[in-house]
């Protein structure tokens, strides 16, 4: 690394990556009940819902392979994110119509579509060995203010109208901002790509070992989080008796242990064989936890259950995401994160589109039915690289 990088520019960096979540979660614990008094058929609800992942899917990947080329413009783009984060939540804010709903939340997924640039940008604050610790610190910085947000959006409904929640996100955008300006950035070697080698680029990108059944696994998890805890959890919370202010429970049964997880990869060295396998053991447990969610009835039932879930998905993503950071040589790395995180993206659409659907024709206890198939999906699509870990380990034995 040829610059010193001090602990105050690691705080910056992070404090932005706080802000720049909050803003885009402030809302999400309370938006499908928001949504359903408005109101929205569960079919529109998961639309709405969906739509966040569909601006993530388009954008991600071109945005990756144009900041390859352009590296100088990362900042710019992250900084521009929280830009749109606050006409978003204007948007939001002024508007019940489906249309300006719907605007307003494919605006949000563009300013997550910026989360190629700050995933980026951090792992360069540390060495190659270190992608796992950079991950887990990101993921944790995540998991937090979705968990502020979490536990806190209900109570500010009960108190103070369905509103504010929105104006958190704003208040939050704004700040984001003023951090994310003074972000400092490790400069990079400038390389002049023709357009020719576009097409080269992004051969070169689906061609790396394992990138493809990773981002895969990624986006079934993604799709599992946007049908339960951010998209119709609450809903089934709310028709079992559950109160708007007596989901900071089950938001806290869900965070804490999905941050717990996230801060326990960033400090605990663990090998790339043995995180196929914590991914694949993670989701056997989660597949399991999912099929029994239907019978989870009241509160303390589908808290704890959600508990189990948190912790399992917490070890998941930043063990995904510490796998895909270790992957490409350095000119392709934000093709490969704007590839990777571009696919996950169509989870955060399918997960809660095919919830609401199965909602609305089906039963809204059968999302999470749909949820353990779909974590039936990710462990099928691990198998093959925990097979293939066991293989390498093996002959690595034999070797010695």
């Amino acid at each position: 690394m040829s610059i010193a990088l001090k602990r105050r520019h690691h705080l910056v960096f992070l404090a932005s990556v706080f802000c720049f979540w909050l803003c885009t979660y402030s809302y999400v614990p309370i938006f499908s009940l928001y949504l359903e008094q408005i109101p929205f058929t569960y079919a529109a609800i998961g639309i709405i819902l969906g739509s966040y992942g569909i601006t993530q899917v388009l954008l991600r990947f071109p945005l990756g392979v144009l900041l390859d080329s352009l590296r100088h413009l990362r900042k710019h783009f992250y900084v521009g994110g929280f830009v749109v984060a606050i006409l978003s939540g204007i948007i939001l804010l002024s508007s019940t119509s489906f249309a300006w709903v719907l605007t307003g939340r494919l605006l949000a997924g563009v300013t997550a579509a910026m989360w190629v640039m700050a995933t980026i940008m951090y792992a360069d604050y540390f060495n190659p060995g270190q992608s796992g610790r950079a991950m887990g610190t990101l993921q944790f910085l995540t998991v937090m203010p979705q968990f502020l947000s979490m536990v806190t959006a209900g109570i500010l409904v009960e108190q103070f109208g369905w509103s504010i929640p929105f104006w958190v996100g704003i208040v939050a955008a704004g700040t984001g901002l003023l951090f994310a300006l003074f972000i400092k950035e490790v400069p990079q070697e400038i390389e002049n790509h023709g357009s020719q080698r576009l097409g080269k680029q992004v051969k070169a990108v689906l061609s790396i070992k394992h990138l493809l059944p990773l981002t895969f696994v990624s986006l079934f998890t993604h799709a599992l989080l946007f049908i339960s805890i951010f998209g119709f959890t609450p809903v089934y919370a709310n028709v079992h008796g559950v109160r708007e202010g007596q989901l900071i429970w089950l938001m806290a049964a869900f965070f804490i242990p999905h941050a717990a997880a996230s801060l326990g990869v960033a400090f605990f060295n663990v090998s790339k064989r043995n995180e196929i396998r914590l991914i694949a053991l993670s989701l056997i447990v989660t597949c399991f936890t999912f099929f029994c969610m239907p019978f989870a009835t009241t509160l303390a039932t589908i808290s704890l259950l959600h508990g189990v879930v948190g912790l399992t998905i917490g070890v998941v993503l930043p063990l995904l995401l510490s796998q895909i950071a270790s992957l490409p040589q350095p000119s392709l790395k934000t093709s490969v994160m704007g590839f990777y995180q571009s696919v996950y993206a169509i989870g955060i659409f399918i997960g809660p589109y095919g919830a609401g659907f199965v909602a609305e024709h089906i039963g809204i206890a059968h999302i999470f039915t749909l949820a353990g198939i779909v974590s039936l999906l990710a462990l099928a699509i691990t198998m093959p690289l925990l097979r293939r870990a066991k293989n390498e380990t093996s002959k690595s034995g034999e070797a010695s």
